[in-house]
């Protein structure tokens, strides 16, 4: 079995964020070596999270105006009696999940036709990572 790691680090210039990441995932792929398997994509922060769906500007603006009406920001969340004021972020990050296994199939991503793979930010203007792990023959 072959595996390849590498990290994507982001630092966004908003507090929230979108990130297609597609054709850095398809590059590790091609990199790895891997003809049949499977890739791993996980945010390595709890503030942030990576999805798949389609790369439309609508759709986008839809994903978060639904996080934000579900975890709003500016409300008082308990997690904030630590210090910190990113309760929102934090849920956030449970509703998109903070990784995806895609396949690998005859060396490529193997994704369907409007899929695309995301970064997700929550709680930005920091240097954060995902680590994207490649398994498989």
């Amino acid at each position: 079995m072959k595996h390849h790691t590498e990290y994507l680090w982001f630092n966004t210039r908003q507090e929230r964020d979108y990130v297609r990441i597609t054709d850095e995932i398809a590059a590790a792929v091609k990199a790895s070596g891997v003809h049949e398997g499977m890739v791993l994509v996980s945010a390595m922060h709890i503030t942030a999270g990576v999805y798949v769906n389609d790369a439309e500007d609508g759709l986008i603006a839809d994903i978060d105006e639904w996080l934000e009406k579900l975890a709003p920001s500016g409300r008082d969340y308990r997690h904030h009696r630590t210090g910190e004021t990113n309760g929102d972020a934090h849920l956030k990050n449970l509703l998109i999940g903070h990784e995806v296994i895609l396949p690998i199939t005859k060396g490529a991503l193997d994704l369907g036709p409007w899929q695309q793979v995301y970064y997700a930010e929550f709680d930005g203007r920091r240097k954060k990572r995902v680590v994207v792990k490649v398994l498989g023959e």
